[in-house]
């Protein structure tokens, strides 16, 4: 999955220069707007996806969502902090 996605970014970072190529130095302005509009597609649509699928597959949401118990946690994590604090020097 990993080096597909390299793979993919890679592609689209070709074709997004080409497009940029196309437009500017060879004033082509059609073929380069295609080129750098579907690169965007390919971008927003394929790639970034499978990014963020190959990243959170194996994680549990839960750990990520603000509910009871983690705000619990929280409030004795941060009570814990304050008395672990050295008192200032007077």
């Amino acid at each position: 999955m990993r080096n597909l996605i390299i793979t993919l970014f890679c592609i689209c970072c070709l074709t997004l220069a080409y497009g940029f190529y196309l437009r500017y130095f060879t004033e082509d302005l059609v073929a380069g707007d295609r080129f750098l509009g579907l690169t965007i597609l390919a971008v927003s649509f394929i790639v970034m996806p499978l990014f963020l699928y190959h990243r959170w597959k194996d994680r549990k949401v839960k750990d990520y969502m603000l509910d009871e118990d983690n705000i619990r946690r929280m409030r004795e994590f941060n009570d814990s902090k304050e008395s672990r604090k050295k008192p200032e020097n007077q």
